[in-house]
């Protein structure tokens, strides 16, 4: 049988380190590339096709989210299965409508992390307990999250609607605990999403469409 080709995606260099090498101690999984970010992960699944890719969410640049609905759309063969110490609703939600097909929080041991990665290869959806604890929770309440319109993911949505409040680049940056240059690219594509140039015809968007709900 052949081994699950993965691709390691952590922009911590000791985290992505140490999961190269645990992976690399595990049978029948084989790591074919690390990337630090979300456009290099998008490039190394164009490179080597792996079946799997390990995705880290919060990294400079273009972050896990984004980077997963980019390898979802256009490498549907690839599974994504993120890892990250961020489990809170909107990023599973965020993670898992942009394609994800698991969910692990970092606390993960190497067995955990090791059957999601067979799982995902296989077609299945792992997930963390905790994390599928809460969906199925917010399912039966009938709280699930409403999808932002034009493709845009909830962190796009939520930055024009904080253009839309008034709020800076900087401003936003410390409201959602993100840096400027990730603040930055997050507008890039959210005006290419809506299809506006500035920021009047931004706010102008998120006021007709209602986004501060999401």
């Amino acid at each position: 049988m052949n081994p699950v080709r993965v691709v390691v995606v952590e922009d911590q260099a000791t985290v992505r380190e140490g999961l190269v090498a645990l992976l690399g101690m595990l049978p029948g999984i084989e790591v074919v590339a690390e990337a630090a970010d979300g456009r290099s992960a998008v490039d190394a699944v164009a490179r080597h096709a792996p079946d799997v890719v390990l995705m880290d969410v919060r990294m400079p640049g273009t972050d896990g989210v984004a980077a997963t609905a980019e390898v979802a759309r256009t490498y549907p063969s690839t599974a994504v299965v993120v890892l990250t110490s961020h489990a809170d609703d909107e990023t599973v939600f965020a993670a898992l409508a942009a394609g994800a097909r698991g969910f692990l929080t970092k606390s993960a041991g190497r067995r955990e992390i090791s059957q999601a990665i067979f799982a995902a290869a296989a077609g299945l959806s792992p997930m963390d307990p905790t994390v599928q604890s809460r969906i199925v929770s917010t399912a039966r309440l009938g709280h699930v999250p409403p999808s932002p319109p034009d493709g845009l993911t909830p962190r796009e949505a939520q930055v024009l609607a904080l253009i839309a409040a008034g709020l800076t680049n900087a401003q936003i940056a410390l409201r959602m605990r993100i840096s400027p240059a990730t603040v930055k690219s997050h507008i890039n594509r959210a005006f290419a999403k809506v299809n506006v140039t500035d920021r009047a015809a931004a706010a102008d968007y998120a006021r007709c469409h209602n986004l501060a709900t999401f």
